[in-house]
C-alpha cells in the first residue's frame, strides 16, 4: 500500500493537479485536507474516473477534510470519540469547555485493508492568545486519548494519523523566520508537549528515520518557497504495527512548483505488511 497526505488548500481549484499526482505516483490511499468544500461539492466523479473510492466530510469553504482508496473504504467515521468542537468568542481549555460547540470538519477516519486511517487539519491556534490556541490545545488532547485508548484496546492495531498538524515539532522543522519561539504558534512549548504527548500515547513519525531533512509548507508571501523558509508541520503517524510496514517514504517538494500550487507538499509512505519473506516489497531509492 502507497499512502499519502497532502493539504491541498482547495480541493476544486487543483483537482486536475491532485489526480495527476495520485495517478502518477501510484497512490492507493490519498488523505486530504483543506478541501474548502461542502461534501456534496467534492468532485467524486474525477476520482471515480481515475480508480478512487472518496469519503470526504465537509461543511462550508473553510477547513474540510477527505479520503480517496483504490481499496473500498469501510467505518467511516468523522469526528473521534471526545473531539472539541469551537465557538467563535468563547475560550475553552484553562478558561472552560464549551461543551455545546459545534464540530469543525477536521477529522475523517476509515478502515481500509485492514488500516485504521485518519485524515486530519488539526487548528491553527492562530495566537499564542487566541480561544483557538486552547481549541487546539484540547483537540490534540483529546485526539491522544483516542489514541492511547485504541492501542490500548489492540496494541497490534495498524493505525495512522495523518495530515498536517500546525505544529513544528523541533527548532530542525522550522525555516520560516517569521514563526519565533515565544512569540508564534507552531512552535510553542504546549504545542510541542501537545506532540509529543500524542505520539507517547503509541505512534511515532515514521517518515522523519528515512527523510530527516526536508519542510512541507511553505507560506506564499515573501519568498518563502525559493528561499526555502518553510516548516514541516504535515506528518504520518503510525502505531507499531503501522510503523513495522513502512518500507520507505518520500516528501514530494516539487509539488509546490508550478502554476498555482497548494502551500503544502504530499508526504508518501510505501507499506509492506507482507513480513520480512515478501519479494514484493517496493524499492524505493
Amino acid at each position: 500500500m502507497r499512502l499519502a497526505t497532502w493539504n491541498v488548500n482547495s480541493i476544486r481549484a487543483r483537482v486536475d493537479r491532485i489526480i495527476g499526482f495520485a495517478v502518477r505516483e501510484h497512490i492507493d490511499v490519498l488523505a486530504m485536507q483543506e478541501i474548502k468544500c461542502k461534501a456534496e461539492q467534492f468532485p467524486y466523479e474525477v476520482f471515480e474516473e481515475a480508480g478512487y473510492h472518496v469519503e470526504a466530510h465537509g461543511f462550508s469553504q473553510w477547513n474540510g477534510v477527505a479520503i480517496a482508496s483504490r481499496a473500498p473504504i469501510e467505518n467511516v467515521r468523522t469526528a473521534f470519540p471526545g473531539m472539541p468542537g469551537f465557538a467563535k468568542g468563547h475560550p475553552s481549555s484553562g478558561s472552560g469547555q464549551v461543551p455545546d460547540a459545534p464540530q469543525e470538519a477536521r477529522a475523517i477516519g476509515a478502515t481500509i485493508e485492514g488500516v485504521e486511517v485518519w485524515s486530519l487539519y488539526v487548528p491553527n491556534g492562530r495566537t499564542l492568545q487566541d480561544p483557538h490556541y486552547y481549541y487546539k490545545l484540547d483537540w490534540l488532547a483529546a485526539l491522544a486519548g483516542y489514541t492511547r485508548e485504541a492501542l490500548t484496546g489492540d496494541p497490534d492495531l495498524p493505525l495512522a494519523l495523518v495530515g498536517d498538524f500546525n505544529i513544528a515539532p523541533t527548532d530542525a522543522d522550522n525555516g520560516d523566520p517569521a514563526v519565533v519561539p515565544g512569540f508564534s504558534t507552531h512552535v510553542s512549548p504546549p504545542e510541542r508537549e501537545a506532540f509529543a504527548a500524542l505520539e507517547a500515547a503509541g505512534v511515532s513519525d515514521v517518515v522523519r528515520p528515512l527523510v530527516p531533512a526536508g519542510y512541507t509548507y511553505w507560506d506564499y508571501k515573501q519568498l518563502r518557497f525559493p528561499r526555502n523558509q518553510g516548516m514541516r508541520i504535515d506528518f504520518i503517524l503510525g502505531s507499531k504495527a503501522f510503523a513495522d510496514a513502512v518500507a520507505g517514504a518520500q516528501i514530494h517538494r516539487d509539488e509546490r512548483k508550478g502554476e498555482a500550487p497548494s502551500d503544502h507538499v504530499p508526504v508518501v509512505v510505501d507499506l509492506d505488511f507482507g513480513g520480512p519473506d515478501d519479494d514484493d516489497r517496493p524499492m524505493i531509492f
